[in-house]
């Protein structure tokens, strides 16, 4: 089965013969890759969370294009939860923990200021962004039949009052503080007239805790990435309101994030990782090998979930529940290497900063990024899309972004982000803290 998307490898062959032969490439920023004499090293140690944006790190180890790029010592370690993540590459590999991960955005940024490290920075370097979409916002099946959809504006009222006539107020989670979830289901409540800072309870919860709380009448709602909102239906603990490919079409999602002295250090080492991941997202985004995907991804050691629950999102068929229609589309799933708007590898820095805008909009980490030229000094330091552009010239990849901006962004309620001036989307906001 042939691919649609682009698998744009053809320069390899034309540079074949200089590369065996230790010509050296200037890259753009300066680095000098010898080829022909590997990277200074074959190891690094990259951690995951086990929901499908880690997909392209293990392929790049099972498929055997880490090896290929000469990263034969690469680690791809399955990580507890989200602190232990940050805990890990704070320690750094020399320290027996990681030298990077995927991550929840803006987790690299505020790992670089210190912001969550307990004021102890750790520099980091966003390397490439690793899929889009494959999340959802989950909701108990007690509240079914409620209006609780994409536009929750009709069910506002409910969710507002549920404290006087359930003892308790309606309680919303995510799986870690002030980053993609968190701010998902915080822009999907604000924009039905809900302040998820006053109107409800937000809080961080595990996955499973809170999908135990769902199923016990205790959780009311569930930021959420694959294969659970598939799970959360088929096993009639509640529904879908909405998927994120809903909420922002093709937005930005998980990210692979390096602690930069490592990239400093390992310059051709930084690109061998960098090639492997981008072969493997173009692998991972082939539907030809979409079968051969979820049985790797649901062993024990990544994922650890049935292949039945995982190969509904990869075909792009979720069942909402709670009578919406089943959203059917290829598109609306997790892809890897291209998607609606072009390329999902690429990190643009217009992305980054829409992260760090929103994180304004709710006062979080107010000391570390009190205003927007903050933020635009921050995206510039930690993001190193010219290492992207490098690795992706070197692999012969075409359709390299002109620009480290999308352009403007528009979600679903109508408001727009444009890059060019974040301070008039801050402003367009009805409800926020800043």
């Amino acid at each position: 089965m042939k691919s649609r998307r682009s698998f744009l490898l053809s320069a390899g062959a034309a540079t074949a013969g200089s590369l065996l032969s230790g010509s050296l490439a200037r890259a753009s920023s300066g680095y000098w890759i010898a080829q022909a004499s590997g990277p200074e090293t074959p190891n690094i140690k990259l951690g995951f969370l086990p929901i499908v944006e880690a997909a392209p790190l293990i392929i790049a180890k099972e498929k055997g294009f880490f090896s290929k790029h000469g990263m034969t010592g690469a680690e791809v370690l399955k990580q507890a939860n989200w602190p232990s993540a940050r805990d890990n590459v704070v320690i750094g590999s020399a320290g027996g923990g990681i030298d990077g991960a995927k991550w929840q955005m803006p987790m690299p940024h505020l790992i670089h200021t210190g912001a969550i490290t307990n004021n102890q920075p750790v520099r980091m370097a966003v390397l490439c962004q690793l899929v889009t979409q494959g999340n959802g916002i989950a909701i108990a099946g007690m509240h079914a039949g409620k209006g609780i959809g994409l536009d929750i504006s009709g069910a506002a009222d409910y969710i507002k009052n549920f404290a006087s006539t359930n003892g308790r107020r309606f309680k919303a989670a995510f799986t870690f503080p002030n980053a993609n979830q968190d701010f998902w289901i915080r822009y999907w409540l604000a924009a039905g007239g809900i302040n998820p800072d006053q109107d409800i309870d937000l809080l961080a919860v595990p996955p499973a805790e809170t999908v135990q709380g769902m199923r016990n009448g205790t959780m009311d709602a569930f930021s959420t990435g694959d294969p659970w909102p598939y799970r959360i239906v088929a096993d009639d603990i509640g529904f879908m309101a909405a998927l994120t490919h809903q909420i922002w079409p093709f937005h930005p999602e998980e990210y692979l994030a390096v602690r930069a002295d490592w990239v400093e250090q390992n310059p051709k080492a930084t690109q061998a990782v960098l090639m492997a991941v981008m072969e493997a997202q173009q692998w991972c985004d082939d539907p030809a090998n979409r079968e051969e995907l979820v049985q790797i991804l649901s062993r024990r050691d990544y994922l650890n979930v049935p292949v039945d629950v995982l190969t509904p999102p990869y075909q792009g068929n979720y069942e909402m529940g709670d009578g919406k229609p089943a959203v059917q589309d290829f598109n609306a799933g997790p892809l890897y290497w291209e998607d609606g708007r072009g390329s999902v590898s690429y990190p643009y820095k217009s992305h980054d900063l829409w992260f760090l805008t929103e994180s304004l909009r709710w006062g979080f980490h107010a000391q570390f990024i009190p205003d927007l030229d903050v933020a635009r000094r921050l995206v510039d330091e930690v993001n190193r899309e010219d290492l992207w552009r490098e690795a992706a010239q070197a692999l012969g990849v075409k359709n390299i972004p002109s620009s480290t901006s999308r352009g403007t962004e528009r979600f679903f309620d109508g408001v727009v982000f444009d890059p060019q001036d974040p301070q008039a989307y801050l402003n367009s906001l009805k409800i926020k803290r800043a």
